[in-house]
């Protein structure tokens, strides 16, 4: 009876609500390992941004609620349902030790910003090649041009190295990512694509306009 009951509210779904359950349904299985609540606000904040910005198809998640010394960044081609990287990332130095704490938009502050981002153009700079990102989000990652926060590879993004000193070198405030996955990440998120980054911090659960998006 309970089967039967779930089978016919699906059924009556609006399309829009069905589809969005599947997507999420199809990546989390491609993605187990990432938390699903992390997956469903980051699907959530595309669909509010897709409103007003061509979103692209596809979205890295990551996920700063863990450690650096896992894997924490996970790369989803949305139109396909496919996972195309789960990789470890690096966040900013005055965000925290091996866990980041505190998040900021501030010029100087070295810390890494949450919620949505819009990835743009690309560029060989002295981090070698990197990708320029957008914050979608004013007063919580709207000044990531502006404090060149970017997706580089590094060195000190060393998984060996991280199990032996405790956490992941850590950046300026920039997601890094280890260099021998740079250019395939860089290049499967550029131009358009978007950049999710999560952690459980109540100021910007409560003040982002993505995960509480108004009506029409």
């Amino acid at each position: 009876m309970l089967r039967t009951i779930l089978i016919l509210s699906l059924l009556m779904s609006p399309p829009l609500l069905r589809a969005a359950d599947a997507t999420l349904e199809t990546l989390s299985a491609a993605a187990p390992a990432l938390d699903r609540e992390v997956l469903s606000l980051a699907l959530d904040a595309r669909a509010c941004a897709k409103r007003a910005h061509n979103v692209g198809h596809r979205l890295a998640v990551i996920d700063y609620s863990r450690p650096s010394t896992e894997i924490r960044m996970w790369v989803f081609d949305v139109q396909r349902g496919r996972l195309l990287h789960a990789e470890h990332v690096a966040h900013g130095r005055g965000s925290g030790d091996n866990l980041p704490t505190v998040f900021s938009d501030v010029e100087g502050s070295y810390q890494s910003s949450l919620g949505l981002f819009s990835t743009a153009e690309t560029y060989t700079g002295q981090n070698g090649y990197s990708l320029r990102m957008d914050g979608l989000e004013p007063g919580i990652n709207g000044r990531a041009r502006e404090r060149l926060i970017v997706m580089h590879g590094a060195d000190y993004v060393d998984p060996d190295q991280a199990r032996r000193q405790g956490r992941l070198g850590r950046s300026w405030g920039c997601p890094a990512v280890r260099d021998e996955v740079a250019q395939a990440v860089i290049d499967d998120l550029k131009d358009g694509q978007l950049l999710f980054a999560y952690a459980n911090d109540p100021a910007w659960r409560r003040d982002s306009k993505l995960l509480r998006c108004p009506a029409r």
